[in-house]
């Protein structure tokens, strides 16, 4: 059964937890759950859209999603495992850790833990089952490993204008774009660009571009084996320590470092 048959499932039982571990690349549209969404990104990466704003999750990270937000979630690369447990939400006022949501690096132990619930695919585990208790220690230990939440975000607009701008961007990341390059293209001015990036997007146009050239960069890495010197020269950069040391501010790590793992 894929996520999209399972979004019913999912929310039957209130107190269990579900189990579901898929292989997939897809889109599964807006939708939201009784239960909060903890899923480990195994070998790819994913992407999940809250009120317009997508959140990149790369490889050996998770995330949290708490019960009751509607969202978007794109399994962005077909060799992509989603590893999911959808836990009751009885209890989610215990800690402020499932009322937000969170993106962070998996330890090891999580990852065992997770990778040993795949037994249990397909199925809601309840408090009468034998495996529930250790559902019950997974879910507590969330909060406690200390992880920095990796604040990758990429704005999205219904703004047609803004679309096509987006768009030109993604198309041409690996050339010398500027405020005024790209102005010129769209045959604005650099003061009308700025604005509308500011009100469609909330966000200015030199950080936009940086963002969307490290969302790209991350897919590079995951997905290619191409020299980490040719990912920087694809998504723009000119310098390697530069687009090294930006790559770490993103995700707190080196691109060869983040590829090993």
């Amino acid at each position: 059964m894929g996520l999209i048959a399972s979004l019913p499932e999912i929310n039957k039982q209130r107190n269990a937890v579900f189990v579901m571990h898929e292989k997939s690349e897809k889109l599964i549209p807006l939708h939201k759950h009784n239960k909060g969404q903890l899923s480990y990104v195994e070998g790819g990466i994913a992407y999940i859209t809250i009120n317009y704003k997508t959140y990149v999750v790369p490889a050996r990270y998770f995330f949290w999603i708490p019960q009751g937000v509607p969202h978007i979630l794109r399994i962005g690369y077909s060799a992509t495992v989603l590893r999911s447990l959808y836990f009751y939400s009885h209890d989610d006022d215990s800690d402020p850790f499932y009322t937000q949501l969170g993106i962070y690096p998996a330890s090891e132990l999580l990852i065992q833990m997770i990778n040993y619930t795949e037994r249990w695919d397909g199925y809601h585990v309840t408090r009468k089952d034998y495996n529930f208790e250790f559902l019950v220690s997974l879910k507590k230990l969330l909060p406690q490993l200390n992880n920095k939440a990796l604040p990758i975000i990429l704005p999205t607009t219904d703004d047609e204008q803004m679309q096509h701008i987006i768009k030109y961007l993604e198309k041409n990341i690996g050339e010398r774009l500027t405020l005024e390059s790209v102005s010129k293209h769209f045959n604005i001015s650099q003061r009308t660009m700025s604005r509308l990036f500011q009100s469609a997007l909330q966000i200015s146009f030199l950080q936009f571009l940086k963002t969307l050239r490290m969302v790209k960069a991350i897919e590079m890495i995951l997905k290619t084996s191409r020299p980490v010197s040719d990912i920087a020269y694809a998504v723009g950069y000119t310098s390697v320590s530069s687009f090294s040391d930006t790559f770490q501010e993103f995700t707190h790590s080196r691109p060869t470092d983040f590829r090993k793992n």
